[in-house]
């Protein structure tokens, strides 16, 4: 009995962090802070800037808070600089071309990865060649072929770009998951009598939820910063995002820089918010799709 004590408290004795680990720990942690302080700098910096006037920006240090609070830069571009337009423009435009893209790549990676067919391994690696096609030089060419299709200055030429660019991306995190994907669940779906569609429907596609809530959150975050495509295909303010939005406060004699930085937060806030509640899932489906099974 006296043994078993004495073993115990060895165990409990060898078990609790030594000296060096909690030093090591508390440096660690002191690092993180200190990162996590550099990271949340520009947001401070922009809010500061969102509430000043244009002496205020130039007079003042950076991070000075101003004199006089100006809240009313935040109701000067949502009423009169036509921001709540495209802010729902951005809104409808990045839902919609997520939501396609996490279907289509859903689709194409259950068809490669667990059906057998000839010119699987081919369609995989043209859409994993499409990740090397820079942005810029596809400009010229989709600009014509919209112009020629009647697409130019339409939102559904942002649409069929942002689905287009994402879906490569989108495969390749998907690719993992699906491996790893059990064969004895779809097996046994057959058996019962289901079809393909329903299953993919009713069990696959349901038990990747944690993926497709990374490859969701990744377009997203893309579609909404997107900027290139709205200025090269859309001219009309009813149809541009927040994106493109901003350069109405930029005058050629005077910009109003208040007004841009209350902009620019706006923008940056959905997103932001979006990330700090689903960034357990970036993290959980991208460490689930990492292992093949």
């Amino acid at each position: 009995m006296v043994t078993g004590n004495v073993r115990i408290r060895n165990a409990l004795s060898e078990s609790k962090p030594g000296i060096g680990t909690k030093l090591g720990f508390s440096v660690l942690y002191a690092v993180l802070i200190v990162v996590a302080a550099l990271q949340l700098f520009p947001l401070v910096w922009l809010l500061f800037f969102s509430l000043k006037n244009n002496q205020e920006v130039f007079n003042l240090p950076p991070l000075s808070l101003p004199m006089n609070p100006r809240w009313e830069n935040y109701e000067k571009v949502w009423s009169a600089g036509n921001i709540d337009v495209y802010f729902f423009n951005s809104v409808w435009i990045t839902v919609s071309a997520t939501v396609i893209t996490v279907m289509l790549g859903s689709l194409v990676t259950y068809a490669v990865t667990r059906m057998k067919w000839k010119g699987s391994s081919l369609v995989l690696g043209l859409f994993m060649v499409a990740m090397m096609i820079p942005v810029h030089s596809t400009l010229i060419p989709l600009f014509s072929l919209f112009n020629k299709v009647g697409l130019t200055d339409h939102p559904l030429s942002l649409i069929l770009s942002y689905v287009a660019f994402n879906m490569p991306i989108t495969i390749m995190i998907l690719l993992g998951f699906y491996y790893a994907l059990p064969r004895e669940v779809e097996e046994a779906a057959i058996i019962d009598g289901c079809s393909v569609n329903r299953m993919f429907f009713r069990i696959v596609f349901p038990m990747t939820s944690s993926v497709l809530a990374t490859t969701a959150i990744i377009n997203m975050i893309y579609n909404w910063n997107e900027f290139i495509f709205v200025n090269t295909f859309i001219s009309s303010d009813s149809y541009k995002t927040l994106t493109v939005g901003v350069q109405n406060f930029i005058g050629q004699y005077t910009t109003d820089w208040g007004a841009i930085g209350a902009t620019l937060m706006i923008s940056i806030l959905p997103i932001l918010i979006t990330f700090l509640f689903l960034s357990n899932r970036i993290v959980e489906g991208i460490a689930a799709g990492s292992v093949k099974g």
